[in-house]
């Protein structure tokens, strides 16, 4: 007799992981299913800043999220290299942003989420050419490394008898009286107890395939393209902002640079264009950064809402149907608190902060 699983789950980045684990550890049987390799998509291909990029310019909702995010991510993270072996490399070192002509409204929003921050003392700036404008230490604020993050993840989804079932392509679903009653893939049909879609970037698709008649989020796919250096250890005194890019330096020494903001479809090539972009900033911000290798240059699909606001919600009109998808640049760092707050609506339970902004009509 086949066992339904009491959630199916469709999509294993960073979202589909850690909310399969918040549900597995409440008592439930989770299955995720993923069309293409786990944690392979925008999770593993964004930068790993645990903090939006100017988080005051942002809408509360994310704010909130991020908020409990921060206060998750030190157990969290000790927690998945304890059980697997495998280090995310969560590194509290700090962000400095150099320009911030909207610096009250920074320090404001610092002091509402007690983040702790320095106007006037500031890291060494030695190995940077970089004219500051209301500068802005934020001396606690970390990184993960994403690929390491996210094969943690998968790690303890698996010690925790998660069904993954990767390169699984849906190809139908079949509705009953206001209900999901099975999934046909590729793999074969899956009868589904609740269905959760946490599919990112693909996430309106996939509802414009099998759920048409009903409301579908607003979704679309962002690209953005990053630089992987090869540096020594130490080189930058933590994760460097200036304007719409930054440099993230890695536990052992690699750099990463970031990243662009593209409209173009599902289109995930790179281009000559945005690497020459993103060379010349990095090479500016750093000098010594000319004479170091470039070791590769990545594209990724980031799954973006007009705001930037997920969506974390339990459907109106299929009684089995809920979404959490949509955390645009920010789907690391809102991902902790996202997860429990979609557990705490699946199981009932009280919610970790209000669900009204992250509702299917919410304004995203």
């Amino acid at each position: 007799m086949t066992t339904i699983p009491d959630i199916t789950i469709i999509g294993g980045g960073i979202i589909g992981l850690l909310t399969a684990r918040e549900l597995t550890m409440a008592g439930a049987r989770v299955s995720i299913l993923e069309k293409n390799t786990i944690g392979q998509e925008s999770s593993w291909a964004g930068g790993g800043i645990l903090l939006p990029i100017y988080p005051w310019r942002q809408p509360s909702a994310i704010s909130e999220l991020v908020r409990h995010s921060l206060k998750l991510y030190p157990r969290l993270t000790s927690e998945l290299k304890t059980a697997t072996g495998i280090d995310p490399e969560w590194s509290p070192c700090g962000l400095f942003i150099s320009r911030n002509p909207d610096i009250e409204q920074a320090i404001d929003w610092c002091d509402r989420y007690s983040i702790n921050y320095r106007t006037e003392q500031t890291p060494s700036l030695d190995n940077l050419n970089c004219d500051p404008l209301n500068p802005l230490w934020l001396p606690d604020i970390a990184h993960a490394r994403n690929p390491r993050l996210l094969k943690s993840a998968r790690r303890d989804a698996e010690n925790r008898n998660i069904e993954l079932i990767e390169h699984c392509d849906v190809q139908n679903v079949t509705v009953k009286n206001g209900r999901i009653v099975s999934l046909t893939t590729d793999r074969g049909e899956r009868p589904v107890g609740h269905l959760m879609v946490c599919a990112g970037a693909w996430t309106k698709t996939l509802f414009e395939r099998f759920f048409s008649e009903f409301a579908a989020p607003e979704i679309q796919p962002i690209k953005g393209q990053m630089l992987l250096y090869d540096a020594p250890p130490n080189l930058l005194p933590g994760m460097i902002l200036e304007n719409d890019h930054y440099l993230i330096p890695r536990l052992d020494g690699k750099i990463l640079v970031g990243s662009s903001v593209e409209h173009c479809g599902f289109d995930k090539s790179t281009s000559e264009t945005t690497y020459r972009r993103l060379k010349s900033f990095a090479a500016h911000l750093c000098p010594a950064l000319k004479t170091m290798p470039i070791i590769t240059h990545w594209a990724g699909l980031r799954p973006g809402t007009e705001h930037g606001v997920p969506y974390i919600f339990r459907h109106p009109d299929l009684d089995n149907l809920s979404v959490n998808a949509g955390h645009f640049r920010n789907g690391l760092v809102m991902a902790p608190a996202s997860a429990r707050l979609m557990a705490d609506l699946i199981l009932g339970e009280t919610p970790l902060i209000d669900l009204e902004p992250y509702s299917l009509f919410a304004t995203h």
